[in-house]
């Protein structure tokens, strides 16, 4: 058992990185914070961080709308929004907000608990070194290959 948990131990360094970078950036999507709605225009950063989560680049994406009018506006065969459109939050059925407010709260407690999982990872192993090696590595390498 004891090497069980040495081996999450070290598993979870390794991908801990990830986990926040995909929870963060879930939550910001569950609310559609990565695209541009309405009066709305998402900062780059974070339209950059849900096309790392979605697309697996870091670079402003097809979320990002064009500033001015759209070229399409006004004509009658111009694409309707869809149903589904949460720019207006009165329209949004009770039930999908709530399923909406249930996964931002399972984001957050992923990021918290991967935050405790790391510390305590951190403080309980005699092979420090390592472990920073993995956290280290769990951060520089998806950086890495984004830049390729």
């Amino acid at each position: 058992m004891a090497k069980i948990r040495q081996w999450h131990s070290y598993i979870g360094l390794f991908i801990a990185p990830s986990v926040l970078l995909f929870a963060l950036t879930g939550a910001l999507q569950v609310f559609s914070l990565h695209e541009a709605h309405g009066d709305y225009e998402p900062l780059p950063l974070v339209e950059k961080l849900a096309s790392v989560h979605k697309d697996q680049v870091f670079a402003l994406g097809h979320h990002h709308a064009p500033a001015g009018p759209k070229p399409d506006a006004g004509k009658s065969g111009a694409p309707k929004p869809d149903a589904d459109d949460d720019d207006d939050d009165d329209k949004t059925p009770p039930a999908k907000r709530m399923l909406k407010a249930f996964f931002l709260i399972v984001a957050v407690g992923l990021a918290v608990s991967t935050g405790f999982g790391l510390w305590m990872a951190l403080k309980t192993t005699r092979r420090k070194p390592l472990a920073w090696g993995l956290l280290i590595a769990g951060t520089v390498i998806p950086v890495a290959l984004l830049s390729l």
